[in-house]
């Protein structure tokens, strides 16, 4: 399984990424250890907001630059419960993507 994911940062920016082990990203993410990402570890990631698990890396690589070319808007759309499906339709197949949180 892999992971597409949409964590909030303290400045209130919106950083996505992916991976194949979800509780371990998250927690390389909000401790800023060596393993985190450049952009969280100077934004301070605070919290997960949202995720969706694919079946390969291909399906999750293609969710996370979809959900990176979206507005700000858009994103706070999706983490308040809107279907990505409203911003993605024609772009990629919803369908093969399940969001778990």
């Amino acid at each position: 399984m892999y992971y597409t994911y949409m964590l909030r940062c303290s400045d209130n920016s919106i950083y996505t990424g992916m991976t194949n082990n979800l509780e371990k990203r998250i927690a390389d993410h909000l401790s800023k250890n060596k393993n985190g990402a450049k952009y969280t570890k100077s934004h301070n990631a605070v919290k997960l907001e949202a995720a969706w698990k694919s079946k390969d890396k291909s399906l999750a690589c293609k969710l996370e630059y979809q959900i990176k070319n979206l507005t700000k808007a858009q994103k706070e759309d999706i983490i308040k419960g809107q279907k990505i499906v409203n911003y993605l339709k024609g772009k990629i197949d919803c369908r093969r993507y399940k969001r778990i949180y």
